[in-house]
């Protein structure tokens, strides 16, 4: 019998669809396909590269109407706020192709006698992209523009959760005139994956993903010395410092907590306040939490939908749970959310106080709408607790004075340093992460530099 993925819709629990995982065969079909096309592509200039790739993310955003629908039926996120994924695909695909030239540009020496040298950046080859669900288009674009950009094939293995999203990229980017074989999609078991990485059919793989989901690929990759990117995680803090503006800091944040129901790698699951606005602080950010309206993410009023599976949910329950008997506080009343019922995947947001760092929400990455606020009486302690974390993805600060921010943000132990802001990505940033958040880099123009190999020209004229 063919082993296939099933996704189970998280909005009412039915099955949305069904995908057979690719075979032996399929694999060699797929991976053969990826290395001729990729021969062709590589020789062909960056400028028409590039204008193909434009072309592929017009074709993607015209259609956000299509990919939104889907999202929001495989992994929950309400409706009203999936085509933001669209225009975050288009801003971070754009701004990779506007850095390609200066990415891409080899190096000229400085003649010596009659010696001429440069180095040059060249593509690695086949990229296999492994994407999760909670960010379906913008965790893939990450790597799949720059990676086509720069002359590679790319592969991409979506989540179970999110199938749809694999085929709907692909197909548009195949609509808007990529070469056949260029960018393909693979629905395939973790065991094939695991094959796949171990052959010479990859080159590079980007993972985002679970520390656990990343120790599996640097496993598999073992002995091939081949790159990684592998971003894993978080349980990311902030600070709300004393001169910080209380209702910007509270209004952020708690749109940093509870977006996508909280299941954001970089979304903020720590704050620490300043004892001075501690209690101003938690009163009105229950106040805020209180008027989100948890429902069926189909419904365009609805801006609190489900988390992406009932494991998840009963995951994150134990977290709080757990959270609760060893003494903190949950200070939203989950009275308002009639949709959080016991064995669903609907959650009230929650808002603990009364925390420790011995506390599973404190040290452990929960993904959901879960957080921890605690107050300190320092800038030192502060930043002290922001490290207590095996994780380091981004961290922010709420405060009026950029140099203290920067003082601050050198101690800590941190991919990105906000000011002001959390839960964002600029394109023009490298992304990155520090401790179990993983290694590598995505975005900017150093995030080229993982998708290529550099090779050096050292030619002497007679």
């Amino acid at each position: 019998m063919m082993s296939e993925l099933i996704t189970i819709s998280p909005i009412d629990g039915q099955e949305l669809l069904r995908r057979p995982h690719a075979t032996a065969a399929d694999l060699d079909r797929i991976t053969q396909a990826a290395r001729r096309a990729q021969r062709d592509w590589a020789r062909q200039p960056l400028a028409v590269r590039v204008d193909r790739l434009e072309q592929a993310i017009s074709t993607v955003v015209a259609r956000t109407e299509t990919f939104a629908k889907a999202i929001t039926e495989q992994m929950g996120r309400p409706i009203s706020q999936a085509p933001g994924e669209l225009r975050g695909f288009a801003e971070r695909g754009r701004h990779m192709l506007s850095v390609a030239a200066e990415a891409l540009a080899s190096r000229d020496l400085p003649e010596q006698d009659n010696l001429h040298r440069s180095i040059v950046r060249e593509p690695v080859g086949v990229v296999l992209t492994i994407a999760p669900w909670n960010y379906p288009l913008l965790t893939a674009v990450n790597s799949i523009v720059p990676a086509l950009a720069a002359g590679n094939a790319v592969i991409l293995k979506h989540s179970d959760q999110t199938p749809l999203c694999a085929e709907q990229l692909v197909q548009a980017f195949g609509d808007a005139g990529l070469p056949a074989g260029l960018f393909q999609y693979i629905h395939a078991t973790h065991d094939t994956i695991r094959a796949l990485i171990q052959s010479p059919a990859i080159d590079y793989v980007a993972f985002t993903g679970s520390v656990r989901g990343g120790a599996a690929v640097e496993e598999a990759a073992a002995g091939r010395f081949i790159g990684r990117g592998l971003e894993l995680g978080g349980n990311d803090p902030a600070y709300v410092r004393a001169d910080a503006d209380l209702t910007q800091a509270v209004d952020t944040l708690v749109d940093g907590a509870f977006f996508n129901s909280g299941q954001s790698c970089c979304g903020i699951q720590r704050i620490y306040v300043h004892q001075s606005h501690y209690r101003a602080f938690v009163d009105q950010a229950v106040a805020l939490t209180e008027q989100y309206r948890l429902g069926d993410p189909l419904d365009p009023n609805i801006n609190l939908g489900p988390v992406v599976r009932l494991r998840a949910a009963e995951e994150i329950r134990t977290v709080l749970a757990r959270s609760i008997e060893m003494g903190a506080r949950d200070c939203v009343d989950p009275g308002r959310f009639p949709m959080a019922l016991p064995g669903s995947t609907y959650l009230a947001p929650s808002i603990l106080t009364q925390v420790n760092h011995e506390m599973p929400v404190m040290n452990e990455e929960c993904f959901g709408p879960v957080v921890g606020i605690m107050p300190v009486a320092s800038d030192e302690q502060a930043v002290a607790l922001m490290n207590d974390c095996r994780y380091g993805l981004t961290a922010a600060i709420f405060t009026q004075d950029i140099e203290a921010a920067r003082h601050l943000g050198s101690q800590i132990e941190t991919g990105t340093l906000f000011m002001n802001r959390c839960d964002y990505l600029d394109p023009a940033l490298a992304w990155t992460g520090v401790k179990n958040t993983g290694h590598g880099i995505s975005l900017s123009v150093y995030g080229y530099h993982m998708l290529t190999r550099v090779k050096s020209y050292h030619l002497r004229t007679l």
